[in-house]
Order: structure tokens, then sequence, then C-alpha cells
């Protein structure tokens, strides 16, 4: 069977608007957390996020998006989905094609405008013009009008997973004859409704974040949105092929609403599951790109589903630090990174680490390398419990 192959990427995050931005700032070790600008929040100056600085209105001139009811997060996708589709040299006639599926996910979906939705539920009129763009669905539906697409379109909303799983389902897609290619990845932007839903479980820190470090005190928000572009290796002949998709897996530990079991059921579960995929052994990986929240209990149940999977843990860090927690997103945009280590051979280093969990004593990459690397995986944990791995291979 062909082998699924990356051949388009795009991103936009708080370290760049485009993935050439994004490299440049992951090797120069450039974070992009800062105090909030474009949201008017009581929490602007008490925490620090990942913001991307380009403001709404920008953004709506920049991808000529004139129609009514279009929301940040929608903007983000259309953005990311751009630079990945002209990545891999899709023409128009390929993208509205029966045969491409295009599958995203998110978290906060239209509910970027929390006061409007808030006071359209209250409104005994018809509602404003943004009536039907708060559901999770509405970002897809919209980059699927603007292409004109009418494959197999989906959404996932599985929390922190949902871009990862959006990954692993047009990857299944492919592989059982359903598409030819997917368009795959995700998109989330800071709201009032996350940051006071956070900050509610006290998981916020009022400092940048530091995963895996002894005293981390909790996660910034972030937004930002990635896709990438699946074919099957026999199709895309002539294009730059970045990375192999080699294995995926989902686990469920259903522990709790917010937090991991202790002994990291569900991470375990999931690394075994994609390793297994692949056709792999722990000793095969070569990087780890971890969930790594920089909260309490994410970081120390990583760390031990880690060892508890690899026994000596291969190199690993969170790329987190760079562009915060970006929710819905994450799973996408830490893909392109491991692949952007794949194919440039290379390792990004964390930031902010210190010292480490005293439980597990595991030090994350602190410096930018260059590295052989043949295997990486990219880990994406989210809320509920549903966890998802992803591995990617040299080409």
């Amino acid at each position: 069977m062909s082998r699924i192959v990356v051949t388009g990427i795009g991103v936009i995050s708080a370290v760049g608007n485009t993935v050439d931005a994004n490299r440049t700032a992951l090797v120069n070790g450039q974070c992009g957390i800062t105090p909030l600008r474009n949201i008017d929040t009581r929490f602007a100056g008490l925490m620090p996020f990942g913001e991307i600085k380009t403001t709404t209105g920008t953004l709506k001139e920049q991808l000529h998006a004139s129609e009514p009811g279009v929301t940040r997060t929608m903007l983000l996708s259309l953005h990311a989905f751009n630079e990945a589709v002209a990545d891999s040299g899709l023409p128009a006639s390929d993208i509205s094609s029966l045969n491409t599926a295009f599958i995203s996910g998110n978290t906060v979906g239209g509910m970027c405008l929390t006061d409007e939705l808030y006071a359209d539920t209250r409104s005994t009129a018809n509602g404003t013009e943004y009536m039907t763009s708060y559901d999770a669905a509405s970002v897809g539906i919209y980059v699927q009008d603007r292409y004109r697409m009418n494959g197999i379109t989906d959404t996932f909303n599985t929390a922190c997973s949902s871009s990862a799983n959006a990954i692993m389902y047009g990857a299944k897609l492919i592989q059982h004859g359903f598409a030819k290619r997917a368009i795959v990845g995700g998109a989330d932007t800071l709201a009032k409704f996350t940051i006071n839903g956070f900050n509610a479980l006290r998981i916020l820190s009022d400092d940048i974040c530091r995963p895996f470090d002894k005293d981390r005190k909790g996660l910034n928000l972030g937004e930002g949105s990635a896709y990438i572009v699946l074919e099957k290796e026999a199709d895309a002949a002539g294009k730059t092929i970045y990375a192999v998709l080699q294995g995926y897996g989902n686990a469920n530990d259903a522990y709790h609403p917010s937090s991991l079991s202790a002994e990291g059921d569900g991470p375990v579960a999931a690394m075994y599951a994609a390793l297994s995929k692949a056709n792999l052994s722990p000793g095969d990986i070569d990087f780890i790109n971890a969930h790594g929240t920089a909260t309490e209990n994410n970081d120390e149940v990583e760390s031990v589903a880690m060892k508890k999977v690899f026994g000596h843990v291969p190199a690993f860090a969170s790329t987190k630090g760079y562009t915060g927690h970006t929710l819905g997103a994450a799973g996408a945009i830490e893909a392109v990174y491991s692949i952007l280590s794949l194919h440039n051979q290379e390792l990004y280093p964390a930031l902010h680490f210190r010292e480490a969990i005293a439980a597990t004593g595991l030090i994350p990459v602190q410096y930018y390398q260059k590295k052989h690397l043949q295997h990486v995986m990219s880990n994406s944990f989210g809320f509920g419990g549903n966890c998802t791995s992803l591995i990617f291979s040299k080409y």
C-alpha cells in the first residue's frame, strides 16, 4: 500500500504568520508569549498570552474576507489553509474535487465572539450577523464555501487533541479509499470564553509558562492555525515531500473532565497504538514533541507515561513555551513543527526550563541542534482524557 505523505504545510501562530517565520523563531528560541493587545479583558494586564499580533480587521483585508458573520477563528483557519494548499501546488480543481477531504478541528469555534454570543442568546429579535457563526463547524464550513469544496468535510471538537484527530481521520479516509487527498488541521483563537474558563480552573499562569519545570505555574493560552496536505506517495510525484505520516493512535482514559490519570493510562495507550500502527518499537523514536502544557497535572503525568513507554526517554520538548497552548489548533501546529524538525534534521529547544520535576527527573532539549532524525512522535492530550499520538518519519 502506498505510504501517506505530507506535501504541503501552512501555519500562523504567535511566533509568525508563515511557515518560514515560525521555523525562524523555533531555531532562534524566540518566544511569542506577550501581554494582550487585541482583546478587551480584565486579564489583559495580569497574564501573558500567545497572541497573534495581526488584528482581525487586517486579516479580513489581507484575505479579502468581506462576508457577513466572519470570525477571527475562520480567518486564521483560512490563512493557514491558503498557505498549505499553495505549498502543495494544489489547483482549484483538485481542492474542489470530490476526492479531496477537508477535516478541521477546533475548540472555541465562533465562540471567540463571546460578547456577541451572550447578546444574541438574550435577544428577542432575529439576532446579529453572527448567529450561524458560533458553533465549531462554522469554521470548516467557511473555508469549504470559499474554495467550493465538494469532498468529505468534517469537524473534530475533542478539546486539545482536536486537530491531531483531524490529521488521523484524514489519513484513514485516504487509507480506506474515501479520499485521494486530505487537507487536515485546525484553528483556535483567544477569547473571553476560554480565558475566563481556564482561569476558573486555576491553571493559567501569571508568568510565561515553563513546560516540564518543577516550578511550573500553569499554562498560557494562545491562538493559531495549521493545516497539512496528505496524499498517497504514488500521487505525489514531482512534489516536495516533507515527511511520511507513519503512525497514529487515539485513546481515552475517561478519568476526569480536565485531568489525566496519575498512571497516564490514556497517553500510554495512545503512544503504544501509534507505535503499533507505524510498526515501530519505542527505541525507534528519535524525538517526542510533547504535549507539555506546563500545568501541574499534565507535565508530571506525561513524564510518567513517556517513562512507561520508552524506559530511556528519547530527546523531547514542548513548543508551547513559544506559542502558548493553542487548544484545538495545538495538535496541527505541533505536527507542523515535528515535520519541520524532520525535514530540516534539527531540534528546537524548550524555553524557560530550569529544573526537572523531582518525581521523574526528565530534562527537555535545552538548545537548538542539528540531529539525525528518522521518526518523531507528536503528542496531543485533551480534556476528558482524549489522547492522540502521531508519528512522522523522514522521507
